[in-house]
């Protein structure tokens, strides 16, 4: 077996090309998974920031919602950034009309939290997990996790409120890694893809 991962991105909306990027720089291989199909041939799925619920319905048009759901289920390593943080939510406080989540998280989201468009800024965010300067965090229409349950790791906050959390094989932060050139958030998530990869007999 390699031992280099195989990593999908979610991609049917949303920042794709720059996850696909920093992947192949964290050293994986990095795939576009618009289909069931191309899901059951990654190790692990990246669902990007873009719109929440334009994911989701999207998510459901391709049959992917259900077969998303069980491999998270089944402890499929997954990285959702922003929009991607809200899909991995088991819970949204202010969801639109139909909006559903893959879940896997046991966490309270709130959409939009950090302002609108306008509103988007760049912060330096102490990640636990993460060695080094503090990563670069550009926040962009961004949620924040306004509660989590027992199983639920904080690894990140700011201003108060939480940016960073992982359960499990589950890791969302609110901000984009994947759009500032630092690809150590992407470098933990590969690892964490590789833990869960047992070498062949």
């Amino acid at each position: 077996m390699s031992t280099t991962p195989v990593i999908g991105v979610l991609a049917l909306q949303g920042d794709v090309r720059e996850h696909l990027i920093a992947l192949a720089a964290a050293d994986a291989v990095a795939r576009p998974v618009r289909r069931p199909e191309e899901l059951a041939e990654v190790d692990g799925l990246i669902v990007p920031g873009g719109e929440s619920t334009t994911i989701s319905k999207l998510a459901v048009l391709f049959g992917l919602m259900e077969p998303l759901r069980a491999r998270v289920r089944d402890g499929m390593p997954v990285y959702g950034s922003c929009a991607g943080m809200i899909m991995l939510a088991d819970k949204i406080l202010d969801p639109r009309s139909g909006q559903e989540t893959i879940g896997g998280i046991d966490m309270i989201v709130r959409r939009n939290a950090f302002g609108r468009q306008n509103e988007s800024f760049e912060a330096k965010v102490d990640v636990r997990g993460i060695e080094g300067d503090a990563v670069e965090g550009l926040f962009i229409r961004a949620p924040w996790v306004e509660s989590v349950g027992a199983e639920a790791e904080v690894l990140a906050e700011h201003g108060g409120h939480i940016v960073a959390v992982r359960q499990g094989n589950a890791l969302a932060t609110s901000f984009h890694p994947e759009l500032t050139g630092d690809h150590r958030v992407h470098a933990l998530f590969v690892d964490m893809v590789r833990a869960t990869r047992t070498p062949a007999s």
